[in-house]
């Protein structure tokens, strides 16, 4: 099969990615074959291209929003009839026993597999994956169009979640990407006020146009005082600007698997009960929750396509912040 593999982590302009041949993967006890469809590039996959995290298997194929068919069904599955439709996500597999399995919060998991980082992922042909991790995808959603919503969509949802926002509060984003473009339109279903800071303007544009109460660069103070923000960014350096635009007990959630060092502040920005919290991860029943509202809404996603064999450009797009919405790599009709 082709896939696109990362031998070892380098920037993405000196294409670190190699298009080759390799071997089709088999289904072990448990698992399903998926013929890939679809797969979102996500800035996850830039952090692992590059070494930002540290890698957990040598070579690897990233990715981790895939959408694609059941093509073979390993020993003892039975969850998916062939041909069903199906997403694979970021989390790949829990141990299921540890501390934080037992007690429902397996994001947290001791040991856990993280598809397209310590196994391999979606920029291929085909992929394997436990099928108590595989999620049906709802009707209505094009294969590229339900590709971000596998970990954008889902991580967001999580964000979201987390800062314990209510109909006809205010809420801040932080950088407006693949993530905060599904966020908000789950935001503005549950009634919230969204205010987008972000650098490009072309994100900006997008972000009124899907109902942004207003729409400015990333250290410009928004109009009104918010009950909680997201940081989608991966840069430190915001996060006492958007501690300095919260209210009392307000709450920003940090929604970045990775994020440059957070620069010293005055204890003033956290006083008066702010609270900082970090998304880890995610668990299945936030994936499940958040495709019945995805379909309920329903989500429109923004998508640039490219071609599997184009992967190292789309991720150098994605570096370089020119893409509005989300980049899919089309694997297969």
């Amino acid at each position: 099969m082709k896939a696109c593999v990362l031998q070892a982590p380098a920037k993405v302009e000196t294409i670190p990615l190699e298009f080759a041949d390799v071997t089709v993967p088999e289904p072990g006890e448990g698992e399903v074959r998926v013929r890939v469809h679809a797969c979102g590039v996500c800035r996850t996959d830039l952090h692992v291209v590059e070494g930002e995290l540290p890698p957990r298997k040598s070579p690897v194929i990233p990715g981790h929003q895939v959408v694609g068919t059941v093509e073979k069904l390993g020993k003892n599955s039975w969850r998916f009839a062939m041909g069903t439709r199906v997403g694979i996500a970021w989390l790949h597999k829990t141990d299921g026993t540890c501390e934080y399995c037992r007690a429902g919060a397996e994001n947290l998991c001791d040991r856990p597999e993280f598809t397209g980082y310590s196994v391999n992922g979606g920029y291929a042909e085909y992929i394997v994956a436990p099928e108590n991790f595989v999620y049906g995808l709802p009707e209505g959603f094009p294969d590229e169009q339900a590709a971000p919503l596998l970990c954008a969509g889902i991580i967001g949802f999580r964000s979201l979640r987390l800062t314990g926002i209510k109909a006809g509060r205010k809420l801040g984003f932080y950088g407006f990407g693949a993530a905060a473009h599904v966020a908000i339109q789950v935001a503005r279903h549950w009634n919230v006020e969204v205010y987008a800071a972000t650098r490009d303007a072309r994100h900006q544009k997008l972000a009124l146009e899907l109902g942004a109460k207003w729409a400015g660069a990333t250290f410009d103070e928004p109009p009104k005082k918010l009950d909680a923000a997201i940081v989608f960014a991966p840069a430190g350096e915001i996060v006492p600007a958007a501690l300095k635009t919260l209210k009392k007990g307000g709450v920003l959630v940090l929604g970045g698997i990775h994020m440059s060092p957070i620069p010293s502040f005055n204890y003033d920005l956290l006083y008066q009960e702010r609270m900082i919290r970090s998304v880890a991860n995610n668990t299945r029943e936030d994936g499940e929750d958040f495709l019945r509202v995805a379909a309920e809404i329903p989500i429109q996603t923004h998508v640039q396509i490219f071609s599997l064999r184009d992967a190292n450009r789309a991720l150098q797009a994605l570096k370089n912040d020119a893409i509005p919405g989300a980049a899919v790599l089309r694997i297969s009709d």
